[in-house]
């Protein structure tokens, strides 16, 4: 049973990889026994997965076959409501609690960032996740931290679909370097407000992309 605990950990990771970067792409049937084979374990541990990834929504099980879930304004919707708020109460938590070491990750996520050219959208949109898990690893809630990984995962998958018109990922970079400034100072209510502007305005910005997609099809 032990065994079984491991692939399906591992399982779940690898699947939940292919969906959120598209190499699995939204509306696709998934094949258990193709992935049993892929990651060279038995296919209960893919199943387990395959639960755990629609509890999350990024897998549909219809009576017949399963899919990996769609995606949709509304689903952009419904996401970012509650993103923006867990995003900027952390934001505010973080300027409450942030410690020496907290504070030195970010300092140096910070000159990673500024040391990426402006024309390497992925590399900016990795470091962008690493800053905003270091945002919640500063606020000191464990629970907090693990919710807003599960709802930064259901983002990345919208991100990805929109990652080639990513142009605006660097002007993310200042608002990130405020950001740090700001929970250094310890202010608390300005940090909350940046950080609402800042994930609101990312979302502002990758819905307008996804809704002109829609009108070119």
């Amino acid at each position: 049973m032990e065994l079984v605990r491991v692939d399906t950990q591992r399982a779940y990771q690898e699947i939940r990889k292919k969906i959120i970067t598209l190499e699995l792409p939204p509306g696709s049937p998934i094949d258990e026994g193709k992935l049993a084979d892929e990651f060279d374990m038995g296919v209960l541990p893919i199943r387990e997965a395959i639960k755990l990834l629609a509890h999350e929504h990024l897998v549909d099980i219809p009576p017949h076959g399963i899919y990996v879930s769609d995606v949709n304004i509304p689903d952009l919707e419904e996401i970012s409501e509650v993103r923006v708020l867990l995003e900027s109460f952390c934001a505010r938590q973080a300027a409450k609690r942030a410690d020496a070491d907290d504070l030195i990750v970010l300092e140096t996520l910070c000159e990673e960032m500024t040391s990426i050219p402006q024309s390497e959208s992925m590399r900016l949109f990795n470091i962008d996740h690493k800053f905003h898990q270091a945002i919640a690893q500063a606020a000191h809630n464990k629970y907090l931290a693990q919710t807003l990984e599960r709802f930064y995962g259901l983002s990345q998958r919208l991100w990805y679909l929109v990652l080639p018109e990513l142009g605006f990922l660097p002007a993310s970079v200042e608002e990130h370097l405020e950001l740090v400034k700001v929970i250094i100072s310890c202010d608390s209510d300005k940090a909350e407000q940046i950080m609402y502007d800042h994930v609101n305005g990312f979302y502002d910005k990758v819905r307008e992309i996804l809704l002109n997609k829609i009108k070119e099809k």
